[in-house]
């Protein structure tokens, strides 16, 4: 008994362990790292904008977009642009920055801000008759476009048009869109908005009395055929909307060509897109 009492006590020391108290675990370098780096991405941002050009500005958002390789048109909504970029080079809203053809040329670009201002003209050479022919192409534009007031143009139909100026005058292409056909397919048979487009420039060309030529286009096939039928085709529903024109009230005097252009002339790269399905009316300079 009296080994056992003069043996020492065994003393457990139990230390408690907790970590983190004087840095918080680090959790507040991973926070302050991200705050940095959204703050440079800020800076950086800024000074990009302030450096770039509006067209730099473009190609960086168009590298970025992830519907540029599969739709140059891309955008939501049901407005007067139905939803297309107003940077399309397939469908562009007329402000003067282009004509739609894949390699334009001077006598097709659009001039000025609306494509019938004062400079495109004095350009174009419209020689004695030029503010006759200023008059009259601005005329027909502000009714397509409702600058002097209400427009004529229903927001359906002003989703077909675009208008550019040319040497040879004023063209108003009116193209087809998915869903919305001029023609039934194949044929020269017009729909019912294409007859309502007819009325509509019937009345609008009725504005003036320049002479018009009239010029039908069509995509490409998706084989080759024998015998293709596109210059056929072309040049049937060119001659079907002189027709309309006619049935509308137009004096025939005043239409001086019709033209079956075939797959000849494309508006967009892919050669068979619906956008190629298309006619021209051009409103022609009085020297022409």
């Amino acid at each position: 008994m009296s080994a056992q009492g003069n043996a020492a006590p065994v003393i457990i020391k139990r230390k408690k362990v907790t970590g983190g108290d004087g840095h918080h675990g680090g959790a507040w370098k991973v926070a302050y790292a991200d705050f940095v780096t959204a703050m440079m991405a800020f800076f950086l941002l800024m000074w990009l904008l302030n450096a770039t050009t509006e067209k730099q500005r473009k190609g960086v958002a168009d590298y970025f977009s992830p519907t540029v390789p599969i739709n140059r048109v891309s955008g939501g909504g049901d407005g007067s642009f139905g939803g297309n970029s107003v940077f399309s080079e397939l469908e562009l809203p007329q402000n003067g920055i282009g004509a739609t053809n894949l390699r334009p040329t001077e006598a097709n670009k659009a001039r000025g801000e609306s494509g019938v201002s004062d400079t495109g003209l004095e350009q174009s050479g419209a020689g004695g008759t030029e503010g006759a022919d200023r008059d009259n192409l601005m005329k027909i534009e502000e009714a397509l476009m409702g600058r002097g007031g209400e427009s004529t143009v229903s927001p359906e139909v002003f989703k077909h048009i675009i208008t550019r100026v040319t040497d040879e005058g004023l063209v108003i292409e009116i193209f087809e869109r998915e869903g919305a056909h001029l023609f039934e397919k194949s044929s020269r048979r017009p729909t019912g908005l294409m007859r309502e487009i007819s009325k509509m420039l019937v009345r609008v060309l009725g504005l003036v009395e320049n002479g018009v030529a009239i010029g039908g286009h069509t995509r490409a096939n998706a084989v080759v055929l024998a015998n293709n039928p596109v210059w056929n085709l072309s040049a049937s529903r060119a001659n079907e909307i002189r027709m309309l024109f006619e049935d509308g009230g137009f004096p025939p005097a005043r239409i001086q060509r019709v033209t079956g252009h075939a797959d000849r002339s494309l508006a967009t790269e892919n050669p068979m897109s619906i956008r190629n399905n298309r006619f021209e009316v051009i409103v022609l300079r009085s020297d022409n």
